[in-house]
């Protein structure tokens, strides 16, 4: 059975580190702390659960203290988390099993991170992370913000979660400024870093300039290809919130060019026409996700109700806009296949069977 670290950078987590702590501490063998500046109960928190806590100067790199956080650790893997993480009871079980069989010659272990969820606690935004790491690999962080471990060797996928359970926040303006004092300081961004400036600029309401970094992104023709998907889709958000339809359509079909479609772009595109009551075409659309096979090895970022209940739903919705009700209902069962207790599924329900009943 393998032996694993836990290694940690934390900054005023009082609110989150002991609940992060309690979901992890039976199945790592130690856990390791580096705080960056905490001014509240942080370090107390900490030391209920480890004598393992390092002091760590900010210096506006993520990267950097993660790299610290590493370079305490003593046991053969590494797992990473951060203070809002967790791993729900089933995640344990599944981590207990992988670190009871897991073959020595794996170097990084990809898990599925959850980030956002419905109001039943579904999943509705995912993607895979590094999460468990070979220490002898030496793997390092690269990255000021939006980090990420520079992996080699054997891979493999999991199906185990991380939680991401952390409060709804406003748009931080902590990372943008990152970015742009590393501009003012004259260091170029990494193409990594061109893509998430992008978005943090998008995100800030800077659509103009989001646009300007998202073209200088695609065409340094080097990002990876999920990277390449997203930007065409946040570049279609700024286009639609500059009030320009014709380049956010365009901007996504262009996300076509990089590889196959994919059910978030098909949804967006069928939202465009739905917004203008063109319901054929949305239709169309929304019955294109639908046919696609969702990726499940894939790392990229997925919208998990865009490959299913979306479609389902607004098919209905647009079938009984047309006058089609018989298709409309076809689709709203299909929707309850993905969520039977969704509120617009029984709301749907109730409506079809009141059309029947005002027709006898």
């Amino acid at each position: 059975m393998i032996t694993i670290s836990l290694c940690m950078i934390v900054k005023n987590e009082e609110e989150t580190l002991a609940r992060c702590l309690n979901s992890v501490q039976e199945i790592v063998d130690e856990i390791i702390i580096v705080d960056t500046g905490s001014v509240d109960l942080t370090k107390k928190i900490a030391s209920e659960f480890t004598d393992k806590i390092f002091d760590f100067q900010w210096i506006d790199d993520f990267s950097a203290a993660r790299n610290e956080s590493f370079s305490k650790a003593a046991k053969e893997y590494i797992l990473w988390l951060d203070a809002d993480d967790i791993l729900l009871p089933e995640d344990i079980e599944k981590f207990k099993h992988l670190k009871q069989t897991l073959s020595s010659d794996v170097d990084v272990v990809m898990m599925q991170y959850n980030t956002v969820f419905d109001k039943q606690g579904r999943p509705t935004f995912s993607y895979k992370r590094e999460r468990l790491v070979k220490r002898i690999s030496h793997f390092l962080w690269k990255e000021p913000v939006h980090e990420y471990i520079q992996m080699n060797g054997k891979i493999i996928n999991s199906d185990i979660a991380v939680t991401h359970a952390k409060p709804e926040t406003r748009v931080s303006n902590r990372n943008i400024q990152i970015y742009e004092k590393q501009l003012e300081n004259g260091k170029p961004l990494s193409i990594r870093g061109m893509y998430y400036y992008s978005k943090e600029l998008k995100d800030h309401g800077r659509h103009e300039e989001a646009i300007k970094q998202f073209e200088q992104f695609l065409n340094t023709g080097n990002g990876w290809v999920e990277d390449n998907i997203v930007a065409c889709q946040e570049m279609a958000k700024c286009y639609k919130a500059l009030g320009d339809e014709k380049n956010a359509l365009l901007s996504m079909f262009r996300s076509f060019y990089y590889d196959n479609p994919r059910a978030e772009t098909c949804c967006q595109i069928a939202y465009f026409f739905k917004s203008k009551n063109e319901y054929d075409k949305a239709i169309f659309w929304f019955e294109q996700a639908l046919n696609l096979k969702k990726p499940m090895d894939g790392w990229g970022f997925i919208q998990n109700d865009c490959w299913g209940y979306i479609p389902s739903i607004e098919c209905a919705v647009c079938y009984d806009r047309l006058g089609n009700h018989e298709l409309a209902e076809k689709f709203n069962n299909k929707a309850a296949e993905f969520k039977p207790d969704c509120p617009s599924v029984l709301s749907n329900k109730n409506y079809f069977e009141s059309l029947k009943n005002n027709r006898h």
